[in-house]
């Protein structure tokens, strides 16, 4: 039997090995921005959708034009669920071909190979959650639907699914959330002069990242003691 054939056990070449890194660097915001790299972030290529009038006001001799998104405001209930969804499906379309394209060059299998020694005893996922766990640091959307994937293709079981769920579901899109809203944290000046915030961004990132494992481990723990209990109670049965 040629074990070339064997999804597992397939050569790594040095384009998977290109397509590996392409994809964390395109999936982990780290080129985000309005510079010509931008072309090469998932966000910045996802785009954002125009904005429409939602009101007028007069103010003064002038007049405030107040814009919303698509949605509007004061939606609610699922009409309102709805359009939120409607909103998600070019961003996980995208992620979903951009996916497609990169597990044909080998990016996956490269992943599996590399992380795998590392991610399965931090967190008993296979090296297969790779791309999946750097995109959703970016996007919940991302992480959410290129687990779904993986689950659906049988790389991941149920439990190696819901652990993994936990690491994306704790602190979800870390760098988007941090950076578009924590880091205004460290520009706060104390009345003495001295920084309001005394920590460093690297530290703070640090320490999501780490406790986002922690809560992964935590929910392994949890399904390890259940699974444990329901055998006991089957063999006692």
């Amino acid at each position: 039997m040629d074990n070339s054939s064997v999804p597992g056990q397939q050569r790594v070449g040095l384009s998977a090995w290109f397509s590996l890194l392409f994809a964390m660097v395109f999936f982990s915001g780290l080129l985000g921005g309005k510079n010509w790299y931008g072309v090469f972030d998932f966000t910045t290529l996802n785009g954002a959708f125009g904005k429409v009038v939602s009101g007028v006001n007069p103010a003064g001799e002038s007049l405030d034009v107040a814009k919303s998104a698509f949605r509007g405001n004061g939606g609610y209930g699922a009409m309102d669920g709805f359009l939120f969804a409607f909103g998600l499906i070019p961003a996980v379309m995208f992620a979903l071909g951009m996916i497609n394209v990169l597990e044909h060059y080998g990016a996956l299998r490269a992943a599996r190979k590399l992380l795998t020694p590392l991610l399965r005893p931090l967190m008993g996922v296979p090296g297969a959650t790779g791309l999946a766990l750097i995109g959703s640091l970016q996007s919940t959307d991302v992480g959410a639907s290129l687990t779904r994937v993986l689950a659906d293709e049988g790389q991941i079981t149920e439990k190696e699914k819901t652990v993994f769920t936990m690491f994306q579901f704790s602190a979800g899109a870390m760098i988007t959330n941090f950076f578009s809203s924590g880091a205004v944290l460290f520009t706060l000046i104390a009345v003495d002069g001295s920084q309001a915030v005394p920590s460093s961004i690297g530290m703070c990132v640090a320490v999501i990242f780490i406790m986002k494992i922690v809560g992964a481990n935590m929910m392994r723990l949890i399904l390890n003691v259940t699974e444990r209990k329901a055998k006991t109670e089957v063999q006692h049965g």
